[in-house]
């Protein structure tokens, strides 16, 4: 499952914690996530997915990326016909734990297997 902005959900540990119901990897991600300005709590953590509407993580509830795509009905942002746009690249220069570059060339991919290139 690819997120809006081009991260592997399946490789995320808020989402794996979420999926097995673990607590410690809860721990672990609160641990390693939080900030002064933004201290997380366990149930912060819980996300089944960027496009889930039930348990998504805290950060991913204000994402203007995540609420874009989802306004404009899209899988991801590989499919948009604005990729990649300055709310993309914005949220990539924030990136902490995970490589943006990775996850722009996860919709770059995306783009390229499925001709949404023009």
């Amino acid at each position: 499952m690819i997120a809006m902005c081009g991260l592997v959900c399946n490789d995320c540990i808020a989402f794996i914690a979420t999926q097995k119901d673990d607590d410690k990897l809860r721990e672990k991600v609160v641990a390693a996530w939080s900030t002064e300005e933004e201290p997380l709590r366990l149930e912060d953590v819980d996300c089944d997915g960027c496009t889930a509407r039930k348990r998504l993580h805290s950060f991913c509830q204000v994402c203007e990326v995540r609420k874009c795509g989802l306004q404009r009905d899209i899988e991801n942002c590989a499919y948009c016909n604005e990729f990649p746009c300055g709310k993309l690249e914005k949220l990539w220069r924030g990136f902490r734990t995970v490589s943006a570059e990775e996850a722009k060339a996860n919709l770059v991919e995306i783009r390229r297997r499925n001709s949404v290139i023009r």
